[in-house]
């Protein structure tokens, strides 16, 4: 039989330098037909010594080899409504699906959200997914490279042989995809792509793999997931909470160094479900921040450079593995947040850098798409294909793994088109300033998306731009919540200075209350405080072993009584001694001394006092649940406050002692006569310290009487414990005689 083709034509198909393969491979009419054929069947196998089709009814149709680097094709009468291919090489037998005989599940809606960057559900669209289609299992791959001139499926079910699946081109936007029959859960695969000339580039991973081989390897791997949800009761309660008025005391964690098991390795998500959720529920903590366990290559970058930004890293298991460990948390009433970076992404080859020959996902223009401090890739969010995959990568965390919440990366370096640039390394925006006004764009629509799906936002942003956890329809960025950066390095530079010196420095405990409402604040002890150098939350205190301890506990428990939400990284909760390893652990065996074990005692009690107590928790966000008593007792280092219920119908009162000098008779003003009771004493010997305060004995309580201080009515006389913290509540007015 004389082939069909040409011998351009099949040369191009075996040499896989055909530009529309699909319009050659699989069933196609017979044009200008002489006789009763009526439709030709081709298949590339270049594997084979013999092809036959086996049509639905069993019949066997022998294919004719027209090219001896194996392609085979042959001409039937009727369009055969599915077939098979039994092939043969030597002694060996198989029989495959043709995946050029298998329709495009993408449809044309798909197509025009895409374009229009309005497609929520892309990842279930783009990348692997098993599935069964025209009555045939196997996977349908999907990826977006629109500059390319062929982009095949490799893995090992073809030999890593880039002619064998090359994919279907979608014209106008961009996609290409096919149907791989037999290609099953766990395969490995990547794409192998030509540029718009031909040349071949690095084999690209997908950018919406849900899983990765371990590095050093980094093949996407198929993956279909199986696991069933419980956390329905946590979901419903949750539901339509405010959570400026909850209470928010986030433990920060590096899943890969928090503890390593018996062989030193880092623990799975099934072993963090059995160890980190009871330690985190014990130590009272609401959240659990996992620092980003996307996919990562480079294990220094501790994930905040992503190279696959829907795939848990496989470092600790399986994606469904992750799953459990969520699930688990909201067992245990415990939200999960998870380190998002859509700000920038590595240069690796086989990652999204010029991932089709062309700048695709990042800025041509190194004045707009280079990082100078990280040398990383800037995503191009003014293209609405880029901000789609953005967009549907931080819904996808919220409804695929059930996260709670979403902490932004370097929020500040996706603001300013200037960040870390000198004069004349930035391209000015439309109207000649220094906003990037596309990422402004992106940043509302994001916060927009994911608080409609039930999930809260925080920014790491360290400038003074306005409005970041404001409403959009206020012209703000919309997130739930803003890391407070100033009154973090206030407060740690104030901390860190001896005592004797601290009145020179009272403006650091005070100044932050111009700004504390000014946005919803969490306040953050993050793990970049305890690295390159800083010293660990400990070693940040001055003085010798007991001041460290006296000061660090005095820190904590100010900041627990301060208006904004808790954030404490991993080991500060101990008072570990060595700056956090992320190839290491944190020193566990430090809490077989008593004042480690104290610390975390406080931090427990603390935990447990803010979520208990609503005037510490509920007026977080709000100017009216706070007023100073006195801020100006600059000579003793003294701050005292009141912080209310929304309500006001319960209030306490935080008095702050920051030198090591035991102060009898303190007055304070009050709003109140009657009794009053310390609820916690930094200074308690159960934490280690001294033990000096107001102890009630035998039912005993603090008494206010009616001389007026600080402007109130009322007044009450304390001892300040030394580097100590109080914390008082009103219980009422002394029983008459």
């Amino acid at each position: 039989m004389n082939p069909t083709l040409d011998n351009d034509t099949a040369d191009a198909i075996v040499e896989g330098q055909h530009r529309d393969i699909f319009s050659v491979l699989g069933p196609h009419s017979v044009a200008d037909s002489q006789s009763d054929k009526t439709c030709v069947v081709r298949s590339f196998q270049p594997h084979a010594h013999t092809a036959v089709l086996v049509d639905s009814n069993g019949v066997k149709s022998p294919m004719s080899k027209t090219h001896d680097k194996g392609l085979f094709e042959v001409t039937l009468k009727d369009f055969p409504e599915s077939y098979h291919l039994e092939l043969t090489q030597g002694e060996h037998s198989w029989d495959i699906v043709d995946a050029y005989c298998m329709d495009s599940p993408i449809g044309e809606m798909d197509r025009h959200l895409f374009n229009e960057g309005t497609h929520e559900w892309l990842y279930k669209t783009l990348g692997s997914h098993l599935m069964e289609w025209q009555s045939v299992r196997g996977t349908h791959f999907a990826v977006w490279a629109p500059n390319a001139s062929r982009v095949s499926v490799v893995g090992n079910f073809n030999e890593w042989d880039g002619r064998r699946h090359v994919m279907r081109a979608h014209p106008g936007s961009g996609v290409w995809d096919i149907f791989i029959p037999g290609v099953d859960n766990g395969t490995l695969y990547k794409f192998e792509i030509s540029d718009s000339t031909g040349n071949l580039l690095p084999l690209k991973h997908d950018p919406y793999a849900p899983y990765f081989e371990q590095p050093p390897g980094n093949a996407s791997i198929v993956f279909d997931s199986k696991f069933i949800w419980s956390d329905d009761d946590y979901q419903s309660r949750k539901k339509g909470l405010d959570m400026r008025s909850q209470p928010i005391s986030i433990y920060e964690v590096h899943a890969g160094s928090w503890q390593l098991n018996l062989h030193g390795n880092s623990l799975t998500y099934v072993e963090l479900a059995k160890t980190l959720i009871p330690y985190v529920l014990e130590n009272g903590f609401t959240h659990i921040e996992l620092m980003p366990i996307t996919e990562h290559p480079f294990e220094g970058s501790w994930g905040y450079q992503p190279i696959g930004l829907f795939a848990p890293t496989s470092r600790f298991g399986s994606p469904d593995d992750f799953r459990h460990f969520v699930d688990a948390c909201h067992a245990a009433d415990i939200g999960v947040i998870m380190d998002w970076v859509p700000a920038h992404f590595p240069t690796d080859e086989h990652g999204l850098g010029q991932f089709d020959g062309t700048h695709l996902y990042e800025h041509a223009d190194p004045r707009q798409g280079m990082h100078q401090d990280w040398q990383t890739l800037i995503y191009n969010f003014g293209r609405r294909e880029v901000s789609n995959y953005l967009l549907s990568n931080a819904l996808y965390w919220i409804r695929e793994f059930h996260l709670d919440g979403l902490r932004v990366d370097a929020v500040a370096s996706m603001l300013y088109l200037d960040y870390s640039r000198e004069q004349g390394q930035w391209i000015p925006n439309r109207h000649g300033g220094r906003e990037n006004l596309e990422a402004i764009d992106f940043l509302k629509r994001m916060n927009i998306l994911v608080h409609a799906e039930g999930g809260i936002t925080m920014a790491e942003e360290s400038t003074s731009f306005p409005g970041v956890s404001h409403p959009t329809y206020n012209n703000g960025l919309g997130f739930t919540f803003k890391w407070n950066m100033g009154w973090m390095h206030d407060t740690l530079d104030y901390m860190s200075k001896d005592a004797a010196y601290r009145k020179y420095h009272h403006n650091n405990l005070t100044f932050g209350m111009i700004y504390a409402f000014s946005e919803n604040f969490t306040l953050p002890f993050s793990h970049d405080e305890v690295v390159y150098g800083k010293g660990s939350m400990i070693n940040k205190m001055p003085g010798d072993d007991w001041q460290k301890f006296a000061n660090l506990r005095a820190l904590y428990a100010m900041m627990f009584s301060y208006p904004g939400k808790k954030l404490n990284f991993m080991g500060g909760e101990i008072g570990q001694y060595s700056e956090w390893q992320h190839d290491g652990s944190i020193q566990w065996h430090l809490l077989e001394e008593a004042k480690h074990q104290g610390l975390q005692l406080l931090v427990r009690d603390l935990n447990t006092l803010y979520k208990e107590h609503p005037a510490l928790h509920e007026t977080d966000c709000e100017a009216a649940g706070f007023e100073w008593i006195d801020c100006d007792d600059v000579e003793q280092s003294v701050v005292s406050f009141y912080r209310y219920s929304s309500d006001r119908a319960r209030h306490c009162i935080t008095v702050c002692n920051f030198t090591p000098v035991i102060r009898n008779s303190y007055v304070i003003g009050v709003n109140e006569i009657g009794n009053y009771r310390e609820i916690l004493n930094s200074d308690d010997e159960r934490y280690g310290g001294s033990g000096q305060g107001n102890h009630a004995s035998n039912g005993a309580n603090l008494t206010a009487n009616s001389t007026g201080a600080h402007s109130r009515p009322a007044s009450l006389a304390l001892t300040l414990p030394p580097l100590g913290v109080l914390i008082l509540e009103w219980t009422g007015n002394p029983t008459e005689a």
